[in-house]
């Protein structure tokens, strides 16, 4: 009972940091986050009534009017490639979390160094990419949003 008083009161704590004055606020990304954050993990899953890191992805850039390649290593060939340094809200950032050498995990970078997924444990949550988890594990990130979507659906008003 008192995991799950301290689960509920964490998500709750970074759904309203994740309100105005974040790098994400007033867009649809965010609304698209919020509208599914903390929904459970289900392997394969790509509806509100659980996901997976790419089903989550896809449904994010779905809402933003794109289709993205089903599974993390086909987004991972999609897009251009940046710099950890120069990521903006929208980009989506990849993972080797299996130990493989290969992408297994992906999310939204939804800015202030975080980045929205479906943790296989947790659910649709955030972390940042500094965690030292994720910061072993990072492969690299793609832009997958043309100037224009990103000013209609990711830019901060």
């Amino acid at each position: 009972m008192r995991k799950t008083l301290a689960a509920a009161a964490t998500s709750l704590a970074i759904l309203f940091t994740m309100g105005t004055g974040s790098a994400f606020a007033g867009t649809t990304l965010n609304s698209v986050v919020k509208s599914v954050y903390g929904t459970p993990y289900k392997y394969g899953g790509t509806t509100t009534n659980g996901f997976d890191c790419s089903g989550f992805t896809r449904y994010v850039y779905s809402k933003m009017g794109i289709q993205l390649p089903r599974v993390s290593t086909a987004q991972f060939n999609t897009g251009v490639s940046i710099s950890k340094s120069d990521l903006k809200a929208g980009d989506l950032v990849f993972f080797n979390t299996q130990g493989t050498g290969k992408v297994s995990h992906v999310g939204v970078y939804i800015g202030d160094g975080k980045f929205a997924h479906a943790s296989s444990s947790k659910g649709i949550r955030t972390d940042a990419l500094s965690n030292s988890y994720y910061k072993q594990r990072y492969v690299g990130a793609k832009r997958i949003l043309s100037q224009y979507t990103y000013a209609l659906h990711a830019k901060e008003s």
